[in-house]
């Protein structure tokens, strides 16, 4: 019984067993089931050949729709959006993106993303400030990925290996087909529930052996399934992997850490392993099969795995690790420093070193140490295309924390190849030094293609409230909050720049009655959306009575 996954509350489970931040205690048993099966499961990472996944599809078995199935996943997503532990960090959230578009397009490419589930479903993927090695799915094509996964994880296609197989959990439609199959086994329960009535007063111990008999019938029957929907995500999901340009021996590292975890007492770094761990026959499955994989060509290339150990330094510093922590990532930078001259040639140690050391020193107002550290290592990254985009952000970063705001303005520009994390980075830069019209201007044009961007939208609202257009800044925090779904916050946003328009305070002109059509249009939108939600809700409710 040792391979089966655990079916604790989320009262009693640890917290990386599945994504327990605030809204946990809230979601409730049921909501626990659906979100087990998209647990990351790293330890049954078990894989066979990609080309074994191109079979014709017999249908999901699901019965839940997958609009009622991004209901539920925006419901769930709302909580974490507003958690603490949520972050949107642009820089780490660049990295993941590059990860997550290569798989969403091979997954495309397979035939495992149908068009229905790529118009209907979020593909939001948000990073978790946790020191556990986790990821997860959630229903709606919602994933999340622990910042103590990207800090341990040692090339992109270790990180490519764990994320692929939480895509396939919701291609493969397998927590509407837990619910599904949870629903076909109550009458089981139910069943054995009367049968266990009614023995009850010929013998209390007939009444308790019919009903904990049918309870752990179902509770088999459940297991059994997760089992077969893990496999299918370990299948599924190393095909995806590797038709992404990924090395399957990303797989192989990740059962090396996984194995040598289990070994070692149990400290919470890994908990999952408690309630999925590793076998040597799943191992011994996983490394035969790597040995059938089609030859792919690795992403960790000179410049890829420097800037993966970059990442990994930023993640464990992101993840909150304590000031004694901090301290020895920054002393590790500066024991890196007499290898970092000029002449010598930048390694992944000493990139993941002095980055770490320069972002950890910022973090503890250490500005002079961080400067120094940042220097050198945009120096030496200057030769490395991949790394010198993400060094130059750092020392932009740790400016803009020293106050040297004139310093982290002359380094930012924006041009046609600006990514997320550069315009946005630079954003907050460029707003303190004062030039609001160009971020406003830059801002604009990002959002009309990503409007789901709340980061964006907010830097935006910024901006043109340092110019005095108050009712664009106030819609620009509506829009914020709808990108997180928090549509009431958003109406009421809506509302407040309505007022704003009709008071007169910013004048009169074609501008403004442009800017008050758009108001009226968007309140009239999300008043809507907020309407078609309750009586979906409402619906909802009398389909589970």
């Amino acid at each position: 019984m040792s391979d089966l996954p655990s079916l604790n509350c989320p009262t009693t489970t640890s917290r990386a067993s599945v994504p327990t931040l605030g809204w946990m205690s809230r979601i409730g048993f049921a909501c626990w089931l659906m979100l087990a099966a998209g647990s990351v499961s790293q330890a049954q990472l078990s894989v066979v050949p990609a080309r074994a996944s191109q079979l014709p599809s017999l249908g999901d078995g699901s019965e839940l729709p997958a609009a009622s199935e991004r209901r539920l996943g925006d419901r769930i997503a709302v909580s974490i959006f507003r958690d603490p532990d949520y972050i949107d960090d642009p820089v780490l959230g660049d990295y993941v993106q590059g990860i997550w578009q290569p798989l969403m397009n091979a997954a495309r490419a397979r035939g495992e993303l149908s068009n229905e589930l790529e118009e209907r479903f979020a593909w939001n993927v948000m990073l978790v400030r946790d020191r556990s090695v986790n990821a997860f799915a959630l229903p709606g094509g919602y994933l999340g990925v622990h910042t103590g996964l990207i800090a341990v994880v040692s090339s992109a296609d270790e990180l490519a290996a764990v994320m692929a197989h939480e895509l396939s959990h919701v291609t493969q439609r397998h927590i509407s087909r837990l619910m599904t199959q949870q629903q076909r086994q109550m009458p089981w329960v139910i069943g054995a529930m009367i049968l266990g009535a009614l023995a009850a007063s010929k013998s209390p111990d007939a009444a308790n052996v019919a009903i904990v008999g049918g309870q752990a019938l179902a509770a088999q029957g459940q297991l059994n399934f997760s089992r077969d929907m893990e496999r299918e995500a370990d299948r599924v999901g190393f095909g995806v992997m590797v038709d992404a340009g990924f090395e399957a021996s990303g797989v192989g590292g990740m059962f090396e850490k996984l194995q040598q975890a289990s070994r070692l007492n149990d400290n919470g770094s890994f908990p999952y392993l408690r309630s999925h761990p590793l076998t040597t026959q799943r191992i011994a499955e996983a490394r035969a099969r790597l040995q059938m994989a089609p030859p792919t060509v690795s992403s960790a290339v000179a410049g890829h795995s420097h800037l993966h150990a970059m990442m990994a330094a930023r993640a464990r510093v992101l993840g909150n690790p304590g000031v004694d922590a901090l301290r020895r990532m920054q002393a590790e930078g500066q024991r890196a420093m007499p290898a970092a001259t000029s002449g010598s040639a930048l390694s992944s140690a000493l990139a993941g070193s002095l980055y770490g050391g320069a972002f950890a020193a910022s973090r503890l107002r250490e500005h002079a140490v961080a400067r120094t550290l940042a220097a050198r290592l945009k120096t030496l990254a200057a030769t490395v295309p991949e790394t010198s985009s993400a060094a130059d952000l750092l020392a932009v970063e740790i400016d803009f924390e020293a106050g040297n705001i004139a310093q982290a303005a002359a380094a930012s520009r924006f041009d046609a190849a600006t990514s997320r994390a550069q315009l946005l980075v630079q954003a907050r830069a460029l707003l303190a030094a004062g030039r609001a019209a160009e971020v406003s201007d830059k801002l604009q044009t990002w959002v009309v293609t990503h409007p789901k961007d709340a980061l964006a939208w907010q830097l935006l609202a910024d901006a043109w409230g340092r110019q005095n257009q108050l009712s664009r800044a106030v819609r620009a925090e509506a829009e914020s909050r709808f990108a997180q779904l928090d549509y009431p916050a958003a109406l009421d946003r809506l509302k407040a720049a309505q007022e704003l328009l009709r008071s007169g305070r910013e004048g009169a002109g074609q501008n403004m009655h442009i800017e008050a059509s758009i108001v009226d249009t968007r309140t009239r939108q999300v008043a809507l959306l907020i309407r078609e939600q309750a009586l979906e809700d409402k619906v909802d409710r009398k389909l589970q009575r």
